[in-house]
């Protein structure tokens, strides 16, 4: 077990991890979209785009979007990788339910199939996807290496999973700043729209406790991944995980 699988969204629930994060997605699911390009000033968008180009050389066909939430990486990973078909489950039904409807107004429901799915007993076959991706989700799961072994079970052999993360930045000034903005402002700035702050606040601590870089890297080659590596981005503040099986 690691230090963020004990860290949850309500500290005084008697609820599961996973049952707490699953509660808290639906309470904010309305304002999820918002809220990520509100409080990264849009650069959320360009992070997923740049793990996406990490596929492109293995054209998948079919792939898994574990976390799937409104479905932007999905959305945005038909329109750059094109495959022929994408699963995105979710333990959040309203986080689904927005999402559902934004890939049907794209006209992408033959493509796009969006289900209630837990990322620790994933319900399909071994060797079964080409690729599968996790944008800020893994800091979510309830247990890490079993999520991490369930995602290399549904793999096929020489498939890619790519994982995008937020990370603490290392460089002191910048660090300061950051610490400022995710501990304080970004909760302050929450509560204005929306009174669960704690889900920001939740997002900070996980952010905190997370095995992140080299460490998270280790945990992938646990899983028994092969070609485990890191980009950092934005001076730290995200991190693409590249693994492949």
């Amino acid at each position: 077990m690691y230090k963020h699988d004990t860290i949850v969204p309500y500290e005084n629930s008697t609820l599961s991890k996973k049952e707490q994060v699953a509660a808290m997605f639906d309470t904010i699911a309305g304002k999820y979209d918002f809220f990520n390009r509100f409080l990264s000033a849009g650069i959320d968008v360009h992070w997923r785009k740049k793990a996406l180009q990490y596929l492109v050389p293995l054209q998948p066909q079919y792939m898994l979007d574990i976390a799937t939430g409104t479905a932007d990486v999905a959305l945005m990973a038909q329109k750059i990788l094109n495959p022929q078909k994408i699963v995105g489950i979710d333990i959040s039904k309203e986080m689904l339910n927005i999402g559902i409807a934004k890939v049907a107004k794209a006209k992408l429901s033959t493509v796009i199939d969006l289900q209630m799915g837990d990322s620790e007993a994933i319900n399909f076959g071994d060797n079964t996807f080409d690729a599968v991706t996790v944008a800020y989700g893994v800091r979510n799961f309830e247990n890490l290496e079993k999520g991490m072994a369930e995602i290399q079970r549904v793999l096929k052999p020489n498939g890619r999973l790519i994982v995008l993360e937020f990370s603490k930045p290392k460089q002191n000034i910048w660090s300061k700043f950051y610490n400022l903005y995710m501990g304080v402002v970004a909760p302050k700035m929450v509560s204005v729209f929306s009174k669960n702050k704690e889900a920001y606040e939740y997002l900070n601590n996980s952010v905190k406790a997370f095995p992140e870089r080299e460490n998270f890297v280790e945990v992938l080659k646990n899983a028994n991944f092969k070609n485990c590596n890191f980009k950092s981005l934005s001076l730290g503040i995200c991190c693409i995980y590249i693994a492949d099986k």
